[in-house]
């Protein structure tokens, strides 16, 4: 069973918190998948990867760049897992669907959004319904906050 993790966005958007999200994941030796909602949507968190903070580095890459074994993370719109991961990262309130390949999920949806909110709440439901373990993270002015 997978050990999900839902991050309440309310202080930052996504494009601030993922790419501290993943140097943690990364810097913890996961390789991730990270899913976004179509091409576009992609080629932009790959730009926000790239330029995010000057000095920063997060190796990466999506389809257009190939050799998905050869990334410790991968940016894809598919249901896909080509870099063997063991952590996927989801955005734009898509479903993880089978999480039988993964040891963790962070399942990252915008906070200000109330449709956003009550998708993942169904979205929570779901997974711990299937028996995976469930936290909740809120973004608060000082960080990440597990909340019980």
């Amino acid at each position: 069973m997978a050990e999900v993790g839902f991050y309440h966005l309310s202080t930052t958007s996504l494009e601030r918190a993922l790419p501290r999200l993943l140097e943690r994941a990364w810097s913890q030796g996961y390789r991730i998948v990270v899913r976004a909602a179509s091409r576009e949507r992609v080629e932009h968190l790959d730009a926000v990867l790239w330029t995010y903070e000057e000095a920063a580095f997060l190796p990466h890459g999506s389809l257009r760049d190939g050799n998905p074994g050869m990334q410790p993370i991968w940016l894809t719109c598919r249901d896909e897992n080509p870099n063997r991961a063991s952590m996927i990262v989801l955005t734009d309130g898509l479903d993880a669907g089978d999480l039988s390949s993964f040891h963790r999920c962070a399942d990252i949806f915008d906070g200000n959004d109330v449709k956003a909110v009550e998708a993942a709440r169904e979205r929570w439901q779901r997974v711990r319904e299937a028996g995976h373990s469930v936290t909740y993270w809120q973004q608060t002015a000082g960080g990440w906050k597990r909340n019980t």
